[in-house]
């Protein structure tokens, strides 16, 4: 950074020295965001009204329904969502615009100035430029995802956000919250504020929802319970909502799968308890059809992979990398009967790979496993591979490549669909590599 000026710097420049200057990804603690935030002016005192999202699977989803929601009522909308997959600049959304090169650079700069003698977390000094960026430009809704648990991530600094939400809750970042999910649940809830709706989509753990239910009636928060105040099932057009603001048929949402029916509906239930924003039925229509959220069961139709394949083959792309998220994606694979299914698979070694496996199995043909490029904490595509033998993927063999994956996969007859998933780092490098 030294000798430099933004005129003269690259973004690439300007992450590095981030990374540099906050080496630690995640500690969970409020005390140190708060005294940087206080440091510059307390930027998320003036943010539009808040949505804040906790949740292990689907809080990135609900808030690109949410997202779209609101714009498609002509509504101005900031977002905060990790993590990134290809452009660090996707995390943050400036009234609906990915945040700008330079206006990213100068507010790396100037957290930094703010607190040198107070070191901060990488995530904590990115929380503090969206808050930042969003503060100085005007929206009508500002939409916050947690980035790890709820009670202590940095996001969680709101007194009175409009409405609050939890996700489906699943097992996941143990070696933070530990292998017991009631306590995972009251992490999550940890979100939730004295008076403020706190919405909870569908948890088949029945001691999950109690917590929820639980800890929303320690601090008074208004509940709206999944099952019990809303809800959503099939219907002959897509599926049916049924909730405390409207009752509506739907058509099935540009995002993949049923699992996608859960999130719309907590993101409809958010907006409507939330109050404050007029979102008639057909906006939500026209939402739901220009709905965006990469690598969510995303059909890849160009770019190098799908150029090795035959005609008429299909590409997928997912970044499921838990039980539930694959449990979501089993449930697709169960109503894709129209041709065999194969896997592309590669797992991060905080992750287990027969919990991500073992949903999937019973649908799979074959499996290749990789390692993601570039990222150094990859499971061997070996034990990937003998993880799925044991899973009962009986062909199963690792590959040095992406490409040499999908090339010996294109060996078979076909029709034949490709499915590649484990990771949402390794969705990035799909899509990096596809433009």
């Amino acid at each position: 950074m030294i000798g430099q000026t933004l005129a003269d710097r690259t973004l690439e420049a300007a992450l590095n020295d981030l990374g540099r200057h906050h080496p630690r990804e995640i500690d969970l603690s409020l005390g140190r965001i708060e005294a940087r935030l206080a440091a510059l002016g307390n930027p998320e005192r003036s943010l539009p009204p808040v949505f804040h999202v906790a949740g292990t699977n689907g809080k990135g989803s609900t808030v690109a329904f949410l997202r779209a929601f609101l714009e498609a009522a002509g509504y101005s909308v900031h977002a905060y969502t990790s993590p990134h997959l290809v452009r660090f600049n996707e995390r943050i959304r400036i009234a609906g615009k990915l945040i700008a090169d330079d206006v990213l650079m100068a507010l790396i700069d100037e957290i930094d100035r703010a607190g040198v003698e107070q070191p901060i977390t990488i995530f904590e000094a990115i929380t503090a430029i969206a808050f930042l960026a969003f503060a100085r430009t005007p929206a009508d809704a500002a939409l916050i995802e947690v980035g790890l648990g709820g009670r202590y991530d940095a996001t969680n600094l709101f007194e009175k956000p409009r409405a609050t939400a939890a996700t489906r809750i699943s097992y996941d970042h143990r070696q933070f919250f530990g292998n017991v999910i009631t306590d995972i649940a009251r992490e999550k809830a940890g979100i939730f504020k004295t008076g403020v709706p706190a919405v909870v989509a569908n948890q088949p753990d029945p001691d999950v929802r109690e917590v929820f239910i639980a800890e929303a009636a320690s601090i008074d928060a208004q509940l709206f319970l999944y099952g019990r105040d809303w809800s959503v099932s099939p219907s002959a057009t897509g599926f049916r909502y049924d909730g405390p603001g409207r009752s509506i048929d739907l058509p099935p949402p540009a995002l993949l799968g049923r699992h996608q029916w859960m999130n719309a509906g907590t993101a409809l239930t958010l907006l409507d308890v939330g109050g404050g924003f007029s979102i008639d039925d057909d906006a939500i229509r026209r939402a739901l059809a220009a709905v965006e959220w990469p690598g969510r069961l995303q059909r890849l139709r160009n770019g190098p992979l799908f150029d090795l394949l035959p005609p008429s083959w299909e590409l997928w792309l997912d970044g499921a990398h838990n039980d539930s998220g694959a449990e979501a994606v089993a449930h697709q694979a169960a109503e894709w009967s129209d041709r065999p299914l194969d896997l592309v698979f590669g797992i991060r070694g905080d992750r287990i790979p027969a919990e991500v496996l073992g949903p999937l199995a019973p649908y799979v043909m074959r499996l290749r496993s990789v390692i993601t490029p570039g990222d150094p904490v990859s499971v061997s595509a070996d034990v990937v591979a003998s993880a799925a033998r044991d899973a009962g993927i009986r062909d199963a063999e690792p590959m040095a490549s992406l490409a040499s994956a999908v090339a010996s996969l294109a060996q078979a007859s076909g029709p034949r669909r490709i499915l590649i998933c484990g990771s949402l780092y390794l969705a990035g490098a799909v899509l990096a590599e596809h433009g």
